[in-house]
């Protein structure tokens, strides 16, 4: 299906160009290792973009081999490009378990009506220059409730971000009556933009925030000429987003080197 496509290329897109940033990609055949340099499984993307042979096993060697040696953990993402039959028990072999199916979502832009501004009380704005960078840093970083410990990791990652006008990422800072309250990052792919970094502060939630900063990123992409958006979520945000008008179209399945799913 053409947006199962649009939603892999996009993950596929944003996933190199974050490891460009800071020489963090490595790349096996069709698979591929990005690094963020943070210390949280979630923030490091290992990615195969069609199915594995029984070959594969030297390139999933290589890149578990690439994490252990930079002493991070990480997940592999398998979209439906990249399945096959065997895939799970390659994992296994090498220690990588399945964790949990991702939910993955794209809206068709062109056939909804956006709001054209948030409610009175959330003001929504793009992110320029490093004083509102290091804003969005800190929000995003309290947003998803990290360990304090990997606070410099983060920092030197976000600050490793192209904010000139021709960067194919836009960050979104949100406030709630003043006060930094939530972010996002929007990231344009040939086909299709995708919203990723959606947290918001725990005194800001179930208040409309995430909603809002939401719809103000699917409003950008839309103003950029793009007619689909895409993004995975977790459970908990999936309502967010279906009332934001996205709808689920596939899974991505997720191995890593933690505690196998029951």
């Amino acid at each position: 299906m053409k947006i199962i496509k649009l939603i892999e290329k996009n993950f596929f897109a944003v996933g190199r160009y974050w490891g460009k940033l800071n020489g963090g990609l490595i790349a096996a055949e069709s698979m591929h290792a990005m690094s963020s340099g943070i210390p949280t499984d979630d923030l490091n993307w290992a990615w195969n973009e069609r199915p594995l042979t029984r070959e594969g096993i030297k390139g999933i060697k290589r890149i578990k081999n690439y994490y252990e040696q930079l002493s991070l953990p990480f997940w592999w993402w398998v979209y439906p490009s990249g399945q096959s039959p065997f895939i799970k028990k390659m994992m296994e072999n090498e220690g990588l378990h399945f964790i949990r199916t991702m939910p993955c979502l794209a809206a068709d832009l062109s056939a909804l009506t956006l709001p054209m501004s948030s409610p009175a009380v959330i003001d929504i704005a793009l992110v320029q220059g490093k004083k509102d960078l290091d804003l969005w840093e800190k929000t995003s970083f309290a947003g998803f409730d990290m360990d304090g410990a990997s606070q410099k990791q983060y920092q030197k990652f976000v600050d490793s971000f192209d904010m000139q006008a021709t960067s194919p990422q836009k960050l979104l800072l949100a406030c709630f009556e003043g006060k930094p309250a939530a972010t996002a990052l929007l990231f344009f792919s040939q086909d299709a933009a995708g919203i990723y970094f959606v947290a918001t502060l725990p005194a800001f939630r179930k208040r409309g925030v995430g909603l809002a900063v939401t719809l103000a990123a699917m409003q950008h992409a839309k103003q950029a000429g793009f007619q689909y958006i895409i993004l995975q979520s977790s459970e908990a945000g999936l309502n967010v987003y279906k009332q934001a008008g996205f709808q689920e179209y596939c899974g991505a399945d997720i191995y890593g080197p933690g505690i196998a799913a029951t």
